[in-house]
This record gives C-alpha cells, sequence and structure tokens, in this order.
C-alpha cells in the first residue's frame, strides 16, 4: 500500500486526510513510534476489553515529510487487511475504531473528508 494524501480503512465510507496542522511532536505525544525510514507509524489493538489480546488492529503510517498517509485494518499479526464493517458481529470493534479516529481528530492529526 503506497502512501496517499488520502486514506481510507476496508469497507468504510469514511475518508481521512492529515491535517495542515500536524507535527512531528504531537504525532509522538499520541503514540506514533517512528521508523527506521523516518516515517510515523501508530498501531492500536481494536479489542475494547484488553489492549494484550490477539485481536485485529489499526494501522497508521504517516509520511516522513507529514504530507501522505496510510491506514488499514489488519488481523493480529498485520499481514492481511480485514473488512470489520461488514461483519456485525464486529460492532465493539468498530466502536473502538470510532474512539481511536476521533482521538486522532481532536488532537488536529487527521481530518474527516
Amino acid at each position: 500500500m503506497a502512501f496517499a494524501a488520502t486514506a481510507t480503512v476496508k469497507g468504510s465510507t469514511t475518508t481521512f486526510a492529515l491535517s495542515q496542522n500536524v507535527k512531528k511532536y504531537t504525532l509522538k505525544d499520541v503514540g506514533f513510534v517512528e521508523t527506521r525510514g523516518g516515517n510515523f507509524q501508530l498501531e492500536r489493538p481494536l479489542d475494547p476489553n484488553s489492549p494484550y489480546n490477539q485481536a485485529f488492529k489499526l494501522k497508521v503510517t504517516v509520511a516522513k515529510d507529514l504530507k501522505n498517509l496510510k491506514m488499514s485494518i489488519t488481523t493480529a499479526n498485520g499481514l492481511q487487511a480485514v473488512d470489520i464493517f461488514k461483519q456485525p458481529a464486529k460492532t465493539e470493534q468498530i466502536t473502538q475504531f470510532d474512539f481511536l479516529i476521533e482521538n486522532l481528530v481532536s488532537r488536529e492529526i487527521l481530518i474527516k473528508k
């Protein structure tokens, strides 16, 4: 998956872009980790009961120039993209996804398009 100006997760109808106000220190404050290539990556489990369970993960990667991003929901090992929106039993994961996204929006990292 390549970096783009806008991104969405599989099955979602909402598109996200990076805010113009995003700063490197804000990314680090929220939990993004700088990769060897200089990009910033956030991985958060979508299990609302325990962050230690092997569950689906939200992965958001911001390019080092802070202009492009990519995002996906993956399996616990991070190798395969998953569509949690078409599975009716995944309402807890959808709620957790919405909570994580709203946090990124309120911190002026992401904007909804």
